[in-house]
């Protein structure tokens, strides 16, 4: 069957490390928490892709390609398909002290986030960090089971498609010719986060929907944030 280059596609995977078949990622949350990788924050439902326009692995979008609604297919890819090569250029050595003045205490294993860069506490030693900025999978080969759930057409499906993949749920969504409106009502938590994928996700609508104007309505309710605020008072002992 094969898909054509931007249209949407939803698919299910679950990705293994091939040396050791750990599972590294998957879309079911029965599967993550069997295998002990299950995180509270992450999203398991299908994940979009949007055909030729880089928005997943190469090698997922290679293994899609001919592929057809409800068909699965299993594939190995290479690190250039998947994370990339490891890059010795991206492992560095920091002073302990320059993460002391962000209140950060590091420790092997754990993410940092430095000036925009995300990186891995590899060690501890001596008053130095070592840090690696490769992604936790670079240089790895991958094993993926990839499902075809569904192909998505009409654009009210796309954009909510879009929107679900930056964390948001619009309580309403419009066509008006060439523009897009989207509501955000009171119900939605409109914390730092929010605000951070609005913003990526209005570029996205404007770069794969094709629409000349998108309009973001939003409410806000006194009474939902004088409830938030009442259940974030410290608790004072007596």
């Amino acid at each position: 069957m094969g898909f054509a280059e931007g249209e949407f596609i939803e698919i299910e995977y679950s990705m293994w490390r091939a040396s050791d078949n750990t599972l590294v990622s998957t879309t079911s949350r029965e599967l993550a928490e069997k295998n002990s990788i299950y995180e509270k924050n992450a999203r398991y439902s299908p994940q979009l892709v949007i055909v030729g326009k880089d928005n997943t692995l190469k090698g997922i979008v290679n293994a899609i390609n001919g592929m057809g609604i409800g068909e699965t297919k299993k594939v190995e890819m290479k690190p250039e398909e998947a994370f990339g090569a490891r890059e010795t250029n991206l492992v560095k050595v920091m002073h302990l002290s320059d993460f002391r003045k962000r209140d950060i205490e590091p420790e092997p294993g754990m993410r940092v986030t430095l000036d925009g860069i995300s990186a891995t506490v590899k060690s501890v030693n001596s008053g130095r960090v070592v840090i690696d900025a490769n992604h936790p999978l670079a240089g790895e080969r991958l094993t993926a089971e990839i499902k075809v759930v569904r192909k998505i057409d009409e654009e009210k499906g796309r954009a909510a498609a879009l929107a679900e993949s930056y964390g948001l749920k619009p309580d309403k969504i419009e066509i008006e010719g060439k523009a897009l409106r989207l509501g955000f009502g009171s119900g939605t938590e409109k914390e730092e986060g929010y605000f951070m994928n609005k913003r990526a996700l209005v570029a996205a609508l404007l770069r794969y929907i094709g629409a000349e104007r998108v309009v973001i309505e939003e409410e806000y309710s006194g009474a939902a944030a004088a409830k938030k605020q009442e259940g974030e008072k410290p608790q004072i002992p007596a």
